[in-house]
């Protein structure tokens, strides 16, 4: 257990990359850039020893993936679009064309959309969904998904969701040599214009590589919650929220505040109870022992304190009164509040995308949401009214920097 500057002190520390690995994925990126689908099937051999004679999945067999679904998977992956799909209609930025004003900004969708869906330590096709779905609504022509190989073939539901979600082409390729082929092309992948889904330290570092000659959304780190609790919180509920992050992976961080000092040591010794017990036993038991923590805070203000410091992917207030944190925790990729809100949830039905920023990205960036997949671009077209009224201001400005041929341009108009 730390006290609040002790946890702050080391939290300044540490690093949630391994800067290592820029080279060697600088190396795959770059490989890829010059013998393209030749490099992504002997990386798929060599990374995840499938044989990929044809790195395209058939749709045929994306919509036999669907239409073999039982009732009851179909009916939950659709009701998960169906929310999802909503909200993020709720939330667009919606265009007005009536073009009033002589200044105003115009939004179009992007037209090349790549998404990556891990599938390593579990497949996700609710982050198929969490994705598509948002580009599907902004009106984006092509969306790709590129995810690993299998050995037994891609997972059925994830194929299943890439169909409800409208997306046109799925890959077999995954890490950082996905991510090159969706930046620079390849003879069977066409270049897009903006990449986005989570992924490993490879994946992140791919994408820190390629940026600028494509979009991305994030450089994402391992994922993360932290919790704020007091008395009133459900202790064995609290496990599990601890157990659910946790089972991501074993680099996964979890972190539980609270002013009450016993509740924390009962929390511990309730996980460590659990633990025993706790289906993906061996990740979970790996994140709990490195990458767990218990922050004891003196009120309301050092919890949130360590909260924006954290700013985590998720946070969750389980507290008697949670809507009071709402304008106090400012950095978090989504704010969860009260018993009925947790992060699974969010995961996959409430609506708003589980793509967030990690690794204190929060602090000045935001979780993905329809409008990410729309670009925007100012219109100016004055009258000669207003021309007249500024142009002289511009002139003045171009003339002390020296910039003479703009000011010429604007006075020739005068």
């Amino acid at each position: 257990m730390f006290k609040a500057q002790q946890f702050l002190n080391q939290f300044s520390k540490e690093d949630a990359l391994d800067e290592s690995l820029y080279t060697i994925v600088s190396d795959i990126c770059n490989e890829v850039k010059l013998h393209g689908d030749c490099a992504l099937k002997n990386y798929n051999l060599q990374f995840d020893h499938v044989k990929t004679g044809q790195l395209e999945i058939d749709q045929n067999k994306i919509k036999q993936a669907y239409d073999n679904l039982d009732d009851k998977t179909r009916s939950v992956l659709e009701h998960s679009y169906n929310r999802i799909r909503a909200y993020q209609e709720q939330i667009k930025i919606q265009y007005v064309s009536n073009h009033q004003g002589e200044c105003y900004e115009i939004h179009h969708p992007i037209e090349r959309l790549g998404i990556y869906v891990p599938g390593g330590k579990a497949s996700y096709p609710s982050t198929v969904l969490m994705t598509a779905t948002l580009a599907q609504v902004a009106g984006v022509k092509e969306i790709t998904v590129v995810t690993p190989p299998q050995t037994n073939g891609i997972c059925q539901e994830v194929l299943a969701a890439c169909h409800i979600a409208g997306v046109n082409q799925v890959y077999q390729v995954g890490g950082a040599q996905s991510i090159a082929a969706l930046a620079y092309g390849t003879e069977s992948i066409s270049k897009v214009d903006k990449i986005v889904g989570p992924g490993n330290q490879f994946v992140a570092y791919a994408k820190k590589f390629v940026y600028g000659q494509v979009g991305i959304d994030q450089i994402a780190g391992p994922t993360e919650i932290a919790l704020i609790i007091d008395e009133t919180a459900d202790l064995e509920a609290i496990t599990y929220d601890v157990f659910a992050q946790s089972e991501h992976d074993e680099m996964a961080c979890t972190y539980v505040i609270s002013e009450h000092e016993q509740i924390l040591k009962r929390l511990e010794i309730m996980i460590q109870d659990q633990l025993q017990y706790v289906e993906r036993q061996d990740i979970v038991s790996t994140s709990i022992a490195k990458h767990h923590y218990l922050i004891l805070v003196e009120d309301i203000e050092e919890a949130c304190l360590v909260m924006n410091t954290i700013a985590p992917e998720h946070a969750s207030i389980q507290t008697k009164l949670p809507e009071v944190y709402v304008d106090k925790v400012k950095y978090v990729g989504a704010l969860f509040l009260g018993y009925y809100s947790p992060e699974g949830i969010g995961d996959y039905v409430a609506g708003p995308s589980h793509v967030l920023p990690t690794n204190q990205t929060a602090r000045f960036t935001n979780g993905l949401s329809v409008n990410d997949f729309m670009t925007r671009h100012s219109v100016i077209h004055l009258s000669q009214q207003t021309f007249n009224e500024v142009a002289q201001s511009a002139e003045h400005i171009a003339h002390i920097e020296s910039l003479y041929n703009h000011e010429k341009s604007i006075h020739i108009r005068r």
